[in-house]
């Protein structure tokens, strides 16, 4: 049977500019690399950038351009990496890069896990070993089951992601799991206490859990129902200090084969494009989406 996807239609601001929180701009921390465009071994329900393994509206990012922002990135005083996708394994020059980072900076990389296998398990301990910063895997599992995890993330991915993890830990690598709250309850004390439990035995000696709210763009949107833009979740004018210091906006960027990006949330939206480089791209964000509200009301932040 062939599985046809969603055509994407990228989501426009929802709140007038004028209107909209401000979010003002700090210091350059962090900068996310769309390593592999939307390209994706796996095709998630809940995916809010709609990634899949034919998917290549946002293309792969040339080792150039790669390099190319890095070395800005090392110039501007950048504090840590995030390599995201997309799946950042299935770039051809992925370890490459992932030790170049790792000569200027510590480095999280964004992973389902599946192409984890025994040498590539060998190479991620061998690649901790020699970096002079931290190295850290995040993988994404959604569910302590088949049954749990396999209706949003696709047939067979718990078997694979489960036996990419216990790789990992067969190396004395303890990655980050990632667990997106895409059902009612995923997210309770007791749920949290049980996965985290579920992790440990699957060898992590270090097991860390993130759990992570739904953002209801992209396929989540066609899966049960995107945002209600009649809901007043903001006030105009400068966000608090606090609130400020704890967005991603405030420090960060994406960067593409395309030009900089506000967040790696707004990939697919008009507008969010800031500049072709990271130093003209530094200035205040206005939070014009709805997809912003995930992160001001429910607390989503994509740091580790």
């Amino acid at each position: 049977m062939t599985v046809r996807l969603p055509i994407v239609v990228p989501f426009s601001p929802s709140i007038d500019e004028a209107q909209a929180p401000e979010v003002p701009f700090s210091a350059l921390d962090t900068v996310w690399f769309q390593l592999t465009g939307t390209l994706c071994n796996i095709a998630c329900q809940h995916c809010f950038i709609s990634c899949g393994p034919k998917e290549n509206r946002v293309p792969m990012m040339t080792e150039a351009t790669v390099r190319s922002y890095l070395s800005e990135a090392a110039e501007l005083g950048v504090r840590d990496y995030y390599f995201t996708g997309g799946e950042p394994l299935l770039h051809p020059q992925f370890w490459t890069l992932a030790e170049s980072v790792l000569a200027v900076g510590p480095l999280t990389v964004l992973s389902n896990g599946i192409l984890i296998d025994g040498a590539n398990a060998e190479r991620a301990r061998t690649l901790f070993d020699a970096a002079r910063y931290s190295f850290d895997l995040r993988i994404s599992l959604d569910g302590m089951s088949a049954e749990e995890n396999d209706p949003v993330r696709g047939r067979g991915t718990f078997e694979a992601i489960t036996r990419g993890i216990a790789e990992l830990a067969r190396v004395g690598l303890s990655p980050t799991i990632t667990v997106v709250e895409h059902r009612t309850g995923m997210g309770s004390e007791q749920s949290r206490s049980q996965f985290l439990q579920f992790v440990v035995e699957l060898g992590l000696s270090r097991p860390r859990v993130k759990f992570m709210p739904l953002l209801r763009i992209g396929r989540e949107a066609e899966r049960t129902h995107g945002y209600d833009s009649a809901l007043a979740w903001y006030s105009p004018g400068p966000v608090e200090e606090a609130l400020a210091e704890r967005l991603l906006c405030s420090s960060s960027r994406l960067v593409t084969e395309h030009g900089v990006m506000i967040c790696p949330i707004l990939l697919d939206a008009p507008g969010a494009q800031l500049a072709k480089t990271l130093r003209q791209s530094m200035t205040p964000i206005a939070l014009r989406w709805d997809a912003c509200r995930t992160c001001v009301v429910d607390g989503l932040s994509c740091r580790t």
